[in-house]
């Protein structure tokens, strides 16, 4: 089992990323972003990163 300590919360992405609490929610009910939720939605920062990536126009 992965350490769920290095889980980002929902907040946490929404600070990150500059964009509301509510868009990060909405994208993980619509499964482009991936989350895990114990308690609440816990995003792991790999895939946080692989979303970034996906949205990046090179």
């Amino acid at each position: 089992m992965e350490n769920i300590s290095k889980y980002l919360t929902v907040k946490e992405v929404s600070e990150k990323l500059g964009v509301t609490e509510k868009w990060i929610r909405d994208l993980i009910q619509a499964k482009e972003l991936r989350a895990t939720k114990i308690g609440k939605w816990r995003i792991n920062p790999e895939d946080l990163d692989l979303f970034i990536k996906s949205r990046t126009n090179l």
